[in-house]
């Protein structure tokens, strides 16, 4: 029988940023343990949103803003992909005119306001003690701040791009990775049909991990990450070679969504900037196609070699999690219940070589994780360097880099 007739507190949960597979996995386990030590759980939907979106009002109905957790509930979903709780890019310290609630526009009146004092007041309506947000450094950066200013915050890491500061995993990054893979070789059969160059273009901004894993696992000859500017002729040269090499005669490239060509800047797909202060990015893939259809002759005897040009999206986020995203988000839920019931708060969960650990949250917000450039990609050569594995975590990303 479940235990949450004798509630000894109340946990929140929330997802925040974009989908990943491992999500469901991970409220489940956060609920599963809480209720069988005695607690209750509230689900906040839509991320931070949930948050300022409430009436606090006992004759209210704010069903759509948050939910009591049970078994049947989390049972239901927690082998699935996606969020049941469903999520936003909601920072509320930083919230548009547009996006004040109804309930709230005669007090909110600025251009962007400051919304952290209601969502202070909701955390109390609910009687939420203790708040678990999961999702990547833009949502876990609230997170910090609200540990600022007392709340009791302990915060699971999520992001395909594998970027979050302070853990070498993040739940997501495996099934991305695996999907890469599989989806690069898939499209290998219409590159080899029509002797093309094939160029994928993949989520990550800042942080080339995306790229650089499924190149390494041979998935494609070459890589382009944000980390290091590349020159196009220089790409196109190495394509070419390697098409001439294949017996198929085509050769492929996987690109970082914010690879950077020498000399340019990231490519965005529109102006508009959400409230983290990210414009949208997407196209650097057909951009570089285009070019290496022009240059190509040049390094074909003077012919043209035409290009697929594909981007991933949203197919390497949605689904079914893989083995290691139902795993470690299990042990994550886990994590944080433990670091609860010693009371210890203000801490992120996180795997720190090859062991599962945590670091204060605020180191969400101290650095930036990228790729490490000197040990781990050939700038000459644009692809990974297969040397110095020995000590390297299993997806040879660090907490550090």
């Amino acid at each position: 029988m479940s235990s949450t007739t004798r509630s000894k507190g109340r946990i929140g949960i929330l997802t925040g940023g974009g989908d990943v597979p491992g999500l469901n996995p991970a409220i489940r386990a956060v609920t599963i343990r809480a209720l069988h030590e005695g607690y209750e759980v509230v689900g906040i939907r839509r991320g931070w949103a949930g948050l300022i979106d409430m009436v606090r009002d006992k004759d209210h109905d704010n069903n759509e803003h948050f939910v009591h957790l049970t078994e049947e509930i989390v049972n239901r979903t927690g082998r699935s992909g996606g969020t049941f709780l469903h999520t936003s890019r909601t920072r509320p310290s930083h919230i548009p005119d547009v996006n004040v609630p109804p309930h709230l526009r005669d007090r909110y009146t600025a251009p962007t306001n400051d919304l952290t004092e209601e969502v202070l007041k909701n955390l109390d309506y609910l009687g939420i003690d203790t708040l678990i947000p999961i999702g990547g450094d833009d949502t876990l950066s609230y997170g910090a701040h609200l540990h600022r200013k007392g709340v009791r915050v302990i915060a699971i890491p999520k992001t395909m791009d594998n970027d979050v500061p302070g853990t070498d995993y993040c739940i997501g990054f495996s099934t991305c990775v695996t999907r890469t893979i599989s989806l690069t070789h898939t499209l290998r059969t219409t590159a080899g049909s029509h002797e093309r160059f094939l160029v994928i273009e993949v989520f990550g901004r800042y942080a080339g991990f995306t790229a650089l894993l499924p190149t390494m696992a041979g998935a494609a000859s070459r890589c382009l990450i944000p980390e290091s500017p590349f020159h196009v002729e220089w790409l196109c040269e190495l394509l070419t070679e390697d098409r001439k090499e294949n017996p198929s005669l085509y050769s492929v490239a996987i690109v970082s969504e914010g690879a950077v060509m020498e000399g340019g800047s990231m490519v965005f797909s529109g102006d508009e900037k959400d409230m983290y202060g990210h414009r949208k990015l997407g196209g650097i893939g057909d951009r570089i196609s285009g070019h290496l259809k022009d240059l190509s002759p040049r390094f074909n005897n003077g012919r043209r070699i035409n290009v697929i040009s594909q981007r991933l999206s949203y197919l390497v986020r949605c689904g079914d999690p893989d083995a290691v995203d139902s795993i470690v988000p299990m042990a994550y839920g886990n994590l944080a219940l433990d670091l609860m019931l010693e009371g210890r708060t203000g801490r992120m969960v996180g795997l720190r070589n090859g062991q599962y650990d945590d670091v204060p949250i605020d180191v969400v917000t101290s650095t930036k994780k990228v790729v490490d450039v000197e040990t781990t990609y050939n700038r000459e050569r644009l692809r990974p360097l297969y040397k110095s594995f020995r000590h390297k975590p299993l997806f040879l990303v660090t907490s550090e880099a």
